[in-house]
């Protein structure tokens, strides 16, 4: 669209995230920061470069001096479209700043932090993604290029083909783990990567503690 500006963000759950307004204004006292995705209405975050008290999330965001948003300790929840406006004397100075925040998240099916040898573990990579209305994560990120894999402690991609591993994928947006955790696991990682057009955006990394 024209006259708009678009990025896209990837970001693990648990970091925090500086998200750019690139049209800012000098005090940023002008700013105004909405957020949306595919099962709210807009909801207004900052106005007028003020923190909005009464969303849940607020003591985690805050306005960078060069108008744009801060978000600590990201969680799953927090992936939508983040859109930056600046208003003088009620009239939207300049163009919408849009900006796409996409979060990975890998959870276990053990609720132990400890897991035992013998026993069997599925690690679950998601990618919360909001593009456009009306356009899934799925059929989104199948045009744009973008992957989601398994790689273990040398970065190399885990396949279908190692009998080790059972690597699942029920939607382009998801990809699951499922292993029997051996002795010498303990302290192994795997790592969750999302690519782009082959270069990796971000990665949530699992150590195992086997008890």
């Amino acid at each position: 669209t024209s006259g708009v500006e678009e990025t896209h963000m990837f970001i693990s759950s648990g970091e925090n995230v500086r998200l750019p307004c690139n049209n800012d204004f000098h005090d940023c006292k002008s700013t105004v920061w909405n957020y949306n995705n595919r099962h709210s209405a807009a909801v207004e975050l900052i106005n007028l470069g003020e923190k909005k008290k009464d969303i849940e999330r607020h003591e985690r965001l805050s306005l960078g001096s060069d108008c744009s948003l801060n978000i600590k300790n990201v969680i799953k929840e927090d992936y939508g479209l983040y859109t930056c406006r600046q208003y003088v004397n009620g009239q939207q100075q300049g163009t919408d700043a849009r900006v796409y925040l996409h979060v990975l998240h890998v959870s276990s099916s053990s609720s132990q932090t400890e897991i035992s040898a013998g026993s069997s573990v599925t690690l679950s990579c998601q990618l919360y993604s909001y593009s456009y209305a009306g356009v899934s994560c799925d059929d989104w990120i199948r045009s744009e290029g973008i992957q989601l894999f398994w790689v273990n402690q040398a970065g190399v991609k885990l396949t279908i083909s190692d009998s080790r591993y059972q690597i699942s994928a029920p939607g382009h947006c998801i990809i699951t783990l499922t292993t029997t955790l051996l002795n010498e696991d303990d302290n192994r990682e795997w790592r969750c990567e999302v690519t782009h057009r082959n270069q990796v955006k971000t990665s949530v990394t699992y150590t195992v503690k086997s008890s």
